[in-house]
């Protein structure tokens, strides 16, 4: 069996996709019955800009700095990152990220 988190920068993510009011409605009812975690401090914060400088170093670029947050997140609480974004791919091979693809 898996426990399951849902971060609040995730779950910004997840909801600002929603096109139609009721879905959106929907979703954040299902979402919220997941325990919610706060995903960024000042450690995780700074910690994430040294994983984007780390990347971009090595000539790789994430698009969005949210993925990096998020990444930065799950490697330092050794959580496994549930995904279906090669954008997370670079965190995966160069920063250990463990994930589930979907």
């Amino acid at each position: 069996m898996h426990s399951f988190l849902l971060g609040d920068l995730i779950l910004t993510e997840v909801l600002q996709g929603f096109k139609n009011d009721k879905d959106f409605r929907i979703a954040k009812k299902l979402l919220l019955n997941f325990p919610l975690v706060d995903m960024v401090g000042q450690e995780l914060a700074i910690k994430s800009a040294i994983n984007y400088r780390l990347l971009r170093k090595k000539g790789l670029i994430v698009r969005k700095t949210i993925d990096v947050i998020i990444g930065t997140f799950c490697i330092h609480y050794n959580f496994s990152l549930l995904h279906d974004d090669k954008d997370f791919e670079p965190l995966e091979k160069h920063l250990k990220l463990k994930t589930v693809k979907i």
